[in-house]
Order: structure tokens, then sequence, then C-alpha cells
């Protein structure tokens, strides 16, 4: 049986360029045999995290919203993608919203490992999706980093992504059909990679 891939859709825009990316992405990791599952971030409700401080003494949130999905997915999964278009040299809320969400995670993992044990990530591993409209020389910078960490969080690898500038509107990935097949090729690598 193929890995459990889980795709995260953080961009707001149904079918928008962030989309047609990880769709591929998915795809590729399907044609390699992967279990997947998908969450559009956009379609559920999810709070912000409140910083009441409960995670940091039980490893769970206290909040009850569409994060509890998220949660066992995010558990279930081998490899995880997350993707989002920049939004101010960041993430989109939506995708930020999972993000610091998973401050939970990080806390069970403070509570029931060793500072050592920490060192070493040993649920999977995690991938970045981003694309951007400008050309900014350190546009992605920002986000990679809050990807490394919510990575780190949930006991994973970072990996490294599929970054793309000057990408817009659905249009701009569609004229680029070298784009889509790295998306496809960087889904089913994935989805082998030991």
């Amino acid at each position: 049986m193929g890995k459990k891939v889980l795709g995260i859709y953080g961009s707001p825009r149904k079918n928008g360029s962030t989309d047609l990316l990880l769709d591929k992405v998915m795809e590729g990791a399907r044609s390699a045999g992967a279990d997947t599952s998908v969450i559009y971030v956009r379609d559920l409700k999810i709070a912000g995290c409140i910083e009441c401080g409960s995670c940091g003494e039980t490893g769970e949130c206290l909040i009850k919203d569409d994060m509890g999905l998220v949660y066992k997915l995010l558990d279930q999964a081998d490899v995880i993608f997350l993707a989002s278009p920049i939004f101010f040299y960041g993430l989109t809320s939506q995708a930020k919203a999972v993000v610091d969400r998973v401050q939970a995670k990080w806390s069970k993992r403070m509570i029931e490992k060793t500072p050592e044990q920490r060192k070493i990530h040993i649920r999977g591993k995690g991938y970045l999706i981003a694309v951007g409209a400008t050309t900014g020389k350190r546009l992605f910078d920002g986000v990679e980093l809050t990807a490394r960490f919510f990575f780190d969080a949930l006991d994973m690898s970072y990996k490294g992504g599929l970054f793309f500038r000057r990408i817009e509107k659905p249009a701009d990935i569609t004229k680029q059909p070298d784009v889509l097949q790295k998306a496809f090729a960087f889904g089913r690598n994935a989805a082998t990679e030991e």
C-alpha cells in the first residue's frame, strides 16, 4: 500500500493557480500509488489560536471547530503538501490559521518527548507549494520558514517545495505546461521517496 498523502489547499480562491498546482501534485502522488486526502481550508470554519495555554498542559486544543477534522488527517499523513499563494510575503489567513492551531501538536511533542528526541522527526515529510505575482528576491523566505516550523510541530521533516513567481491568475499557470509537469513530477517523487 502506498503512502498516505495529504494536500492542504490554503487559497481562498477556488480553482486558482495554487489549486491547479496542488491538483497536479496530488495527481502525481496518486500515480505513484499514494492514498490521498485533501483539505480545502476555505470551506472550513477554523478559529485562530487564542493563546490560552491549555494545549501546553494537555497537548490538545480546547477550541471545538473544523480543526478537529484537520488534526485527524494531519495525524494520519506520511506526506503533507501545504499550498498557499503569497499575500504580503506571507501565507493566506486561511492557511495561517491551520499553522497557528498546530501549536497543540507542538505542545504535545514538548510534553511527550525529550529535547534529544525532538531533534529527530519520525512522522514523515512535509513540502510547501507557493506562488506569487511579484518577482521579489525574498518572496518565499517568510513562508518557507513558517512551513519549516509547521512541519517540525507535526514531527515531520521539511523537505523543500515548489515556488513560482509571476503567477497571479489561473491562466498564467495554464500557459506554462512545464510548471504543471514539474508539479506532477514533484508529487510523484514525494510519494515514492524514502
